[in-house]
């Protein structure tokens, strides 16, 4: 079996080492440093948290949000009913209490006394039914509103069949929301905490068609209010003195960076600029966690690639599956990431427990695998049954950041040594790749999926012919059956097999080619304490502190 050449390896090391010490801070050492330096020294003594996101967030608006950058910011401006909490529970939040009927398909919940969005105006159950409504409008176009899907009606509207009355959700009165189920669904409270679910201010919304894009303009209910935005700079907030919760609120308030380079983020995390960060230079990374200065947390998501399969020549199984067996995961991870990363060997991330108390990762067992062999004979099928004597040109995209260029010129590497294709790259801004992705303008472009509650449903209904998050082409009849059968059952046992039997589809049939699993690793000041990240939600600074 032929390995990836290790000159190969060493030379994408080499240009990624190269590439990150090229970006330096181009302040160091002028009078604007010297700014930064004391506002920095201010920031801090004033409980201000600073913190690096990478980037300018897609989208605050909850809905449209719908990646870690923009819920990251957003679950710390806004709350929904539910919060998780530091132990990753759902808990009560917006409200104080739930009710489920004993057939498991009505939720009836409660909301606090005194609860205000940030310009002082009340927090009502009415807020909720325009916002959970407002997520399934398809004039809203956001990609979350599948997660919405086990609420009566809400597939219906958001797929044009049926009217917005048709959906289930229902103020009874100010405090109180009636949600009716299609059938049980056993994650709904961890769902809701979800940012996707977070409610929106009515009269803002209606009034100004872009007030998300700006802090002056945004009112929210979590325990943070927006103050200042610097687009692709950085974003200000400060603890909200509407917040129900603000007594155990500590920050004076948080600082997001948007710092999309891991040597530049290093640096200004050694000189205090930062006082945590999740950039860790490849070249560093051996050094920093001998010295025991990298922490490492359970996380949940997974790293891929989608390949489009209306396009040539992904239009082919057997060419996708040579793609899939021809890369070495456990490599990329400790030659490339090198940030104790699990390399991938199916879709859905370990974490997931079972009814008999199983990981669904383990259970489902390993559904891919490095084969440089097999990915040859793969391709040479492939190619036979599309009837090419030379494999059309392949373009490899990904998101424009120091990590994903090294991730795309190590598979480049692979690609080319273990089935001899010379593979073209192309970075693109996120937002430019995401837009490309959703109109399948891209071949094979990178992607990765963080969960938005705890069950294997979410990371696998995305891939269903009709939702907007596939970004492929792929219809699979079967697949899209299991998915439905799976959220209607109620038998635990029976829906997590179902759900076994689509993951064994979506690998066999291969329209994603999955990298690694997500971990949590951060470099953080010894001043900071009681940031919660969550392995199946978002960034939560609500118990965060400086000393």
């Amino acid at each position: 079996m032929k390995k990836v050449s290790a000159l190969l390896i060493s030379s994408v090391l080499v240009i990624g080492t190269l590439l990150a010490g090229c970006s330096k801070d181009p302040g160091a050492g002028t009078p604007e440093s010297g700014a930064k330096q004391t506002e920095a020294a201010k920031e801090a003594k004033s409980k201000i948290l600073l913190y690096n996101n990478l980037k300018e967030p897609t989208s605050l608006d909850p809905p449209k949000g719908f990646d870690q950058v923009s819920y990251d910011v957003v679950n710390n401006a806004f709350e929904g009913l539910t919060r998780l909490g530091k132990n990753q529970v759902p808990e009560p939040a917006m409200a104080k209490e739930w009710k489920v009927a004993p057939d498991g398909k009505k939720y009836t919940f409660t909301l606090r006394d005194g609860i205000k969005w940030s310009n002082g105006d009340p927090v009502k159950a009415a807020d909720f039914e325009y916002s959970w409504k407002r997520l399934l409008d398809p004039k809203t176009a956001s990609d979350a509103a599948f997660l919405a899907y086990p609420i009566e009606g809400a597939e219906a509207f958001n797929s044009g069949k049926e009217t917005v009355d048709a959906v289930k959700i229902k103020a009874l009165d100010d405090k109180t929301l009636e949600v009716t189920l299609t059938q049980p669904a056993s994650w709904l409270v961890g769902m809701v905490s979800s940012p996707a679910f977070f409610p929106v201010h009515k009269a803002t919304v209606e009034g100004n068609a872009k007030w998300a894009g700006e802090a002056s303009t945004i009112v929210s209910n979590g325990p943070f209010k927006i103050t200042e935005w610097k687009h692709d700079s950085e974003l200000k907030m400060v603890k909200n003195d509407q917040y129900w919760d603000a007594a155990n609120v500590k920050l004076t308030g948080v600082t997001f960076k948007m710092i999309n380079d891991t040597n530049t983020a290093y640096q200004l995390f050694t000189t205090g600029e930062l006082h945590t960060t999740g950039s860790i230079p490849a070249d560093m990374s051996d050094k920093l966690f001998a010295e025991n200065k990298v922490k490492v947390e359970d996380a949940a998501g997974t790293a891929f690639y989608r390949f489009n399969v209306k396009m040539a020549p992904f239009n082919n199984v057997n060419i996708r599956k040579a793609f899939v067996a021809a890369v070495d995961r456990q490599k990329l991870v400790d030659l490339v990431l090198k940030q104790k990363q699990k390399p991938a060997d199916g879709y859905v991330s370990p974490g997931l427990k079972d009814p008999a108390g199983g990981d669904f990762r383990q259970v489902g067992g390993s559904l891919i695998k490095f084969d440089a062999a097999e990915a040859k004979k793969l391709l040479q099928k492939g190619m036979q049954e599309a009837g090419y004597t030379t494999l059309p040109e392949v373009t490899m995209t990904y998101n424009t950041n120091d990590v994903s260029q090294r991730i795309a010129q190590t598979l480049q590497a692979m690609l080319k040594d273990n089935l001899g294709i010379d593979v073209k790259l192309a970075n693109k801004e996120g937002k430019v790749l995401t837009t490309e992705q959703k109109a399948l303008q891209l071949q094979l472009s990178r992607s990765s999926f963080l969960p938005d509650f705890a069950d294997p449903i979410n990371f696998l209904d995305g891939f269903q012919s009709t939702n907007p998050f596939s970004r492929t082409g792929w219809v699979n009849a079967s697949y899209d059956k299991l998915i439905k059968d799976a959220y209607v059952e109620s038998d635990e046992s029976k829906r997590y097999k179902m759900m076994h039997d689509a993951e064994k589809i979506l690998m066999d049939e291969a329209p994603v080619l999955p990298l690694y699993f997500y971990n949590s690793t951060y470099l953080q000041s010894d001043k900071l304490e009681g940031v919660v990240r969550h392995a199946f939600g978002f960034l939560d600074f609500k118990w965060a502190d400086l000393k």
